[in-house]
């Protein structure tokens, strides 16, 4: 069972890991957008982890959509309205639950990927966080139903996301502002993939330590 506190552990990693690459993310943005990401998501998720910090043991409904309204009104643009629906819509899905088996860990990502596409409306290909966030939930599906330990699927999920993230940078965006560069846009990395594997990444390093697997 995956504990609220693993899930706890993965925001904060989340949070340090988007802090640690804000630079890198605001790098990508400002090629093809407005060069703001990286500090607007990283403010966003130290945002969540304060909360978190305030609001210690709540049910994972309700932790997940805290952290959903936090990003909603503490990130600038779209990527606030797409993380924050990302949190809401995995809310739904967690309801009064304290822990989660591996099968409801994957209905919370692929709601919570549902809820992007709905707040955003691009598909695989469009150059966006939907190109790192599908194959990341097919390889944990396909992971888990391979009978894979959950550290091991979540290895195969975050490098899905990887390959996701960089499979973006020969595509012409179709969505957001980097669409309005047509062909310029194509030979850039997509930071809003890139945010979502490393927010990935970090689930992922959650569950190589052994402690958080306990509930």
């Amino acid at each position: 069972m995956i504990a609220t506190t693993a899930i706890e552990a993965w925001l904060r990693r989340a949070a340090d890991l988007l802090e640690e690459n804000k630079g890198y993310l605001t790098e990508l943005d400002a090629a093809i957008g407005d060069a703001d990401h990286g500090v607007n998501i990283a403010r966003g998720f130290t945002a969540v982890v304060q909360r978190l910090a305030a609001q210690p043991a709540q049910p994972l409904g309700p932790l997940f959509k805290s952290a959903g309204m936090t990003l909603m009104s503490t990130v600038g643009g779209a990527s606030g309205m797409l993380y924050g629906n990302f949190f809401l819509k995995a809310a739904n899905v967690a309801g009064d639950r304290q822990t989660l088996t591996p099968a409801e860990l994957l209905a919370v990502l692929e709601a919570g990927r549902d809820g992007v596409v709905q707040r955003g409306r691009a598909e695989p290909g469009d150059k966006t966080m939907i190109d790192a966030w599908t194959p990341a939930v097919a390889a944990l599906q396909e992971a888990l139903a391979a009978g894979q330990p959950l550290s091991t699927a979540l290895q195969a999920t975050a490098a899905a996301a990887e390959a996701g993230m960089r499979a973006t940078i020969p595509m012409q965006a179709r969505k957001g502002r980097a669409s309005y560069l047509g062909e310029r846009s194509i030979g850039h990395q997509d930071p809003g993939a890139t945010s979502t594997y490393l927010i990935l990444r970090a689930l992922a390093d959650v569950f190589t330590d052994k402690d958080a697997n306990r509930t």
